[in-house]
């Protein structure tokens, strides 16, 4: 117990100290910060308990208590500001605090007895799955926008969020596990100090990928609508070989900040039609079809340019990041860019 009570101190004080700095950091898009920093120091109100005994007080047991009600909102929130960047916060978003503000009244009011302690076990595990579901659902809609309005890599954003929430229901099912053992205090006391380090390796490996890697923040635009699928075509139109002869000789695949909007601009067409046109004739997202053409001028250049580095390769395409090169190269080629540069030789 020991042992628990002082990992408890170490998470205690290490969430205080993420949660000033999420706050105090210099960021170009504060939003996600804050609202992932009130994240944290809800949680640091839960984490006192291994090592603190509040006053026997009904109004500081409740908040003590009802404040993890405040804990997946505020993640589902997180997660809106991290996948676009004009999220905004508005009064409306308060209502995500009702359940909280109902089960702390009520506790301040009757105190936390067994019968009520027990609704509020079930009512916090529907507002948890809840919240799980909310934010796959929007994560299944910031991966669908952005593969067909964005070819910069927000599948990083995407993966990351996607696995933390997977690592949050990892941890929920040792919580869940460990209130079912409870009898057996040895196998609680090792569950409970093993979801606590669970817990510090989960948030720590969070917070310091947001801190420096700051392009996972770079968010889309939330204003975005999914183009609707429409019957498959019997002939490719002109304008699509108007749209290949561009790509081609411009190359505005070069620009590793290339969106819908501007490929739009450039061929002079409505954005949505340029979506249906990409969409239906190549069966591709927008993100795709530009690292298509990307991957094809890598190979081009790791043949005829030897002297030349994979690293200087994806930049001089129109890649930004290493790791998303060599996972888009990987899925057109089935080979690393090195090893397909071996192949070659």
């Amino acid at each position: 117990m020991a042992f628990i009570n002082d990992l408890g101190k170490i998470i205690f004080f290490l969430f205080l100290l993420l949660s000033v700095f999420l706050i105090t950091a210099k960021s170009e898009r504060k939003l996600p910060n804050y609202l992932f920093a009130a994240f944290l120091l809800v949680s640091v109100i839960d984490l006192s308990g291994f090592f603190l005994s509040p006053p026997d007080h009904k109004w500081v047991m409740g908040l003590k208590l009802s404040s993890t009600l405040l804990q997946m909102p505020l993640y589902y929130l997180y997660v809106n500001a991290a996948c676009y960047y004009n999220f905004k916060f508005h009064q409306k978003h308060f209502l995500h605090a009702l359940p909280f503000l109902i089960f702390l009244v009520w506790f301040g009011i009757t105190g936390v007895t067994e019968d009520n302690a027990r609704l509020f076990d079930v009512v916090s595990a529907i507002q948890y799955y809840f919240y799980i579901i909310a934010v796959f659902w929007v994560l299944r809609a910031f991966r669908k926008l952005y593969q067909e309005n964005y070819s910069s890599n927000h599948q990083l954003t995407y993966q990351w969020l996607f696995r933390t929430t997977i690592l949050f229901l990892i941890g929920n099912f040792f919580v869940l596990l460990r209130g079912l053992l409870k009898d057996n205090e040895g196998i609680y006391l090792s569950l409970y100090a093993f979801s606590s380090v669970f817990v510090l390796f989960v948030i720590s490996w969070f917070v310091l990928n947001a801190l420096y890697r700051p392009n996972l923040l770079a968010g889309i635009n939330k204003n975005l609508t999914p183009v609707q699928p429409v019957a498959e075509p019997k002939e490719e139109p002109e304008k699509l070989r108007e749209l290949l002869n561009l790509m081609e000789t411009e190359k505005p695949y070069l620009d590793d900040k290339l969106t819908l909007q501007k490929l739009a601009e450039q061929t002079n067409m409505p954005e949505k039609q340029l979506s249906l046109l990409i969409n239906q004739y190549t069966g591709k997202h927008f993100f795709d079809f530009i690292n298509e053409f990307r991957i094809n001028n890598a190979k081009e250049l790791l043949k005829d340019q030897p002297q030349l580095t994979v690293l200087e390769i994806l930049y001089e395409v129109g890649f930004n990041s290493k790791s998303s090169f060599y996972t888009a190269f990987k899925k057109e080629t089935g080979v690393t860019p090195t090893d397909y540069r071996k192949s070659i030789v």
